[in-house]
């Protein structure tokens, strides 16, 4: 029980244990923890009975340092500060060159990401079940860099290629660790996933159509 935060802290925990989870909403929005607090009863009564379905979430696995992290939505290669000037951030898929970006940063999403930070950044809405990689860039600073979906089967690295770059990689937004140019950083769609349990007939569209308000006229009309 929580917000999306919540679920995704204790995503790190439930990958080891491949738990299925029942997410309720606490929070505000709400994309992963789909279940509204009063369906809570209803929908374990569905669940004892079996009525219910197993949707899985891919994770990123990440290898940094001789070290391997997990995140659900995203990693994030961003400047470190307000302040600090625009990074370059070279991007290949196994040996060969995708682009150089000059900007902000760079988001590298699973579909289940491409809600979160990297559709405030500009990135496209993916369906959550497609097995791709989405890159988006921050604030670039040619406008020829748009947003860009991979094959989940590809290996992504990411380096700093000028020496004077101040740049941290952020996990889902809740882990951040400083990087320099010669480290490199290799990222892949994993075989990990997060199992939410949902209720049958709620499907994913009707979840986007409830949380971005779409088909709702949202102008007022005023008469005299």
């Amino acid at each position: 029980m929580g917000g999306d935060g919540t679920l995704i802290r204790a995503s790190k925990k439930l990958i080891i244990k491949e738990i299925p989870v029942m997410a309720v909403n606490m929070g505000s929005l709400g994309f992963l923890t789909e279940i509204k607090k009063e369906e809570t009863f209803d929908t374990i009564e569905r669940v004892l009975t079996g009525n219910y379905e197993i949707q899985k979430r891919n994770f990123l696995e990440i290898h940094f340092n001789n070290k391997m992290y997990y995140s659900l939505n995203e990693i994030v290669l961003a400047k470190a500060g307000i302040l600090s000037r625009m990074i370059r951030i070279r991007i290949k898929s196994k040996e060969t060159e995708i682009n150089t970006y000059r900007a902000d940063g760079l988001i590298i999403a699973t579909p289940t990401g491409s809600t979160a930070y990297s559709m405030s950044a500009g990135g496209p809405i993916i369906k959550s079940d497609l097995n791709v990689v989405l890159i988006t860039p921050i604030s670039p600073h040619s406008l020829s860099a748009r947003p860009l979906v991979v094959g989940g089967d590809e290996e992504l690295t990411l380096e700093l290629i000028e020496e004077h770059d101040d740049a941290h990689i952020i996990f889902d937004g809740q882990k951040s660790l400083p990087i320099k140019k010669g480290e490199n950083i290799k990222v892949h769609l994993s075989t990990k996933t997060l199992s939410l349990i949902k209720p049958k007939g709620r499907d994913y569209y009707s979840i986007l159509r409830e949380k971005l308000n779409w088909g709702v006229n949202n102008v007022k009309r005023i008469e005299n």
